[in-house]
């Protein structure tokens, strides 16, 4: 089981991955613009609220705007979820190894441990989601498209700025262990709520969930993760923009991002942008463990029927 069922998870991972993605990419475009519009970029325009920056953004640059960034956003989310779900069950495998059940704290550190490997083999592509998702019409020289931004990238930056943002998205692997802790906590508690004590000991408890609990479980495991750690992600996206035409950053590092946050636009400035966020991540992980759990299932039985 532990091979098969480490590739099931990873493919599971993926289906999830597109399936999210392709809900809910225009809020992620007007996420990433709020939270790195200070209002002293000149490019980008000052939104009101999440309906207003979508009214606009579709106003102005059409669904080309919209879905700015979709295909790296893919091709990240993609792997990202293949990836956090394999090296996730890998981890949470070898801590079962000599115990029964896991723990609160050694799901956090299955989480934390996946978080941190997917971070560093995906930094690249969500760099060139970012900028592409910054770019408007009023832009001079806007990249292309990702292979351009990528070639564009090394040849003005070098293979340093692929990775820039990366010591903050590391902070980030705490948002993704506490969704994947809370969500396994709360799923032994809808586990225990929908079957008898005769199933509680037997193979059939894991299977009784069905696709409204995956969805509410998904939901409000990714509500408290965002609650708990968005500051972090606002200090994550400005490192990522594009430098200016003479080649100098925006910001310089984390600090210097929480320190002009800080001054020009207050404590208000760390949590810019997350009513977009929360409409689009909510939903966005109920359908990643709906599709998630669903290919799983399917896939554990398809092997059953194989042997």
């Amino acid at each position: 089981m532990a091979a098969d069922g480490q590739w099931e998870n990873a493919a599971a991972g993926s289906a999830a991955g597109i399936a999210t993605v392709s809900f809910a990419h225009p809020l992620d475009v007007v996420r990433t613009r709020f939270q790195v519009n200070d209002g002293r970029l000149s490019h980008l325009p000052t939104y009101k609220n999440t309906p207003h920056a979508l009214f606009t953004i579709a106003r102005a640059e059409g669904l080309r705007g919209l879905y700015a960034g979709f295909y790296p956003a893919v091709l990240g989310s993609t792997i990202s979820w293949g990836l956090y779900f394999f090296f996730y069950s890998k981890a949470k495998q070898r801590y079962l190894r000599s115990r029964e059940e896991l723990s609160p704290g050694l799901h956090l550190a299955s989480a934390a441990e996946a978080g941190a490997l997917v971070c560093c083999c995906t930094n690249p592509i969500w760099l060139v989601k970012t900028r592409l998702q910054l770019q408007t019409p009023q832009q001079v020289r806007p990249y292309s498209g990702f292979h351009d931004a990528v070639r564009t990238i090394l040849k003005e930056e070098g293979w340093k700025a692929l990775y820039k943002g990366l010591a903050p998205g590391l902070f980030l692997v705490t948002h993704g262990a506490i969704q994947f802790t809370a969500y396994e906590e709360l799923r032994k508690i809808f586990v225990s709520f929908r079957t008898t004590e005769s199933e509680l000991s037997s193979n059939t408890a894991a299977n009784s969930l069905e696709t409204i609990d995956y969805a509410i479980l998904g939901a409000a495991s990714k509500f408290a993760a965002i609650t708990l750690t968005y500051p972090f992600q606002v200090r994550h996206l400005p490192l990522q923009q594009r430098p200016s035409i003479k080649g100098i950053p925006r910001y310089m590092d984390s600090w210097h991002v929480v320190k002009d946050t800080a001054r020009f636009e207050g404590l208000r400035g760390f949590y810019k942008g997350i009513t977009a966020n929360v409409l689009k991540n909510a939903p966005a992980a109920s359908i990643t463990f709906i599709v998630y759990e669903n290919v799983l299932n399917m896939l554990k039985l398809a092997r059953r029927k194989d042997l």
